[in-house]
């Protein structure tokens, strides 16, 4: 399976380690994606949403921010995003643990090369197809993987959408949406009470009518 996994620094999308996994008999062409992964770790920000899926086709690109740190995964569309999101979460752990008092310092691109032996042994274990299965029966706090924003890659790209503009107008749209549910409830409760009210009338004018009536 063809994957490519990167980190960089948020600040200025300076790529501080990366790991590459190449299937030649895919025919993908793995420097257009490598492009596309630079490309995306220099547009993103303090404002980007710190998780995102970005779809490419056949294959997705998953990203964490945590610590000023972008943690990027491509892999096919078909792997599981909570999957995907966990392994970028164990990966965050141990760069952390061990460069995060070095990050903000580097100027060099892909100071922490060697943290490529810790990205392909934690890789192997998630890619490898037991692991897949069992994956199930583990227990993880990740967020719901539902509510994560999923965009495209080349919308985000060619016109030069800022993933912060991105997850604004995701922002707005589940506004407006709860606003909508709000009034919604608004109306049907505005409806119950009149309906209870004409009731309540007719009701009242039926034993005036009968008590004058009788009398």
């Amino acid at each position: 399976m063809t994957t490519l996994t990167m980190i960089a620094r948020v600040a200025d999308g300076l790529p501080l380690a990366a790991s590459i996994q190449e299937d030649e008999q895919s025919g993908r062409d793995l420097q257009h994606y490598q492009s596309q992964a630079k490309q995306l770790c220099r547009k993103l920000n303090a404002q980007s949403p710190d998780r995102c899926t970005l779809e490419a086709g056949d294959m997705n690109f998953h990203y964490l921010i945590a610590e000023g740190v972008c943690y990027l995964f491509l892999c096919e569309a078909s792997f599981p995003k909570k999957m995907a999101f966990v392994y970028l979460e164990e990966l965050h752990t141990e760069f952390y643990d061990q460069y995060g008092k070095r990050v903000t310092t580097v100027t060099r691109p892909y100071s922490f090369i060697e943290f490529d032996t810790y990205i392909q042994k934690t890789k192997r274990s998630y890619v490898d197809g037991r692991a897949r299965r069992n994956f199930s029966s583990i227990n993880t706090e990740l967020q719901d993987v539902q509510r994560i924003m999923v965009a495209n890659i080349e919308e985000v790209l060619q016109r030069g959408e800022c993933l912060s503009a991105l997850d604004t107008k995701a922002s707005n749209l589940t506004s407006l949406s709860k606003k909508y549910r709000s009034d919604a409830k608004y109306l049907n409760t505005r409806s119950t009470y009149a309906k209870v009210a004409a009731v309540t009338v007719c009701v009242i004018t039926l034993i005036i009518y009968v008590r004058f009536w009788w009398l």
